[in-house]
Parts: structure tokens; sequence; C-alpha cells
């Protein structure tokens, strides 16, 4: 198993983290934290590190993940 799915349970963000996850993924308020979870969890994600950063993409999503805090950076949508 992933390093990254190892410690899911300490994934978090800062609250502009949520209105740059909200804004980019053009999503209502909604628990991002457990929204990006849900995507973690998600058998067709593939999650790679790069770095200091976690990326995970699946269809047109990629999320960005500090590999040493956990801390949820974006999410964009890419084209």
């Amino acid at each position: 198993m992933n390093e990254l799915l190892q410690n899911i349970e300490k994934i978090h963000t800062t609250p502009m983290g949520i209105d740059r996850i909200l804004r980019n993924l053009k999503l209502d308020d909604i628990d991002v934290v457990e929204y990006c979870k849900q995507f973690l969890n998600h058998t067709n994600t593939i999650i790679t590190r790069q770095g200091k950063n976690w990326y995970a993409k699946k269809d047109n999503i990629i999320l960005t993940i500090n590999a040493y805090s956990y801390t949820i950076i974006t999410a964009h949508i890419v084209k």
C-alpha cells in the first residue's frame, strides 16, 4: 500500500486551501478533506510522489499534497 494511503488519517488542509480547492474544482460547500480522502481511495486514482509532494490523478483532476505534513495544497482540473 502507498505511504500516502497508509497515513490518510493525517490528511488536512488550511482555510485558504479549502477555498482554493472549492473554487478550482467548482464544488459547492462540502467537506473538502473528506472529498479528497474518498478521491485518494478510489480504485482509478493514480498516486505518485515527486520531491516534496504527492500527486493524485483521476479522470481530469489532480490533487497536490505535501509529502511531509500531509497538507492538501491544491486541486486542479486538467484541460
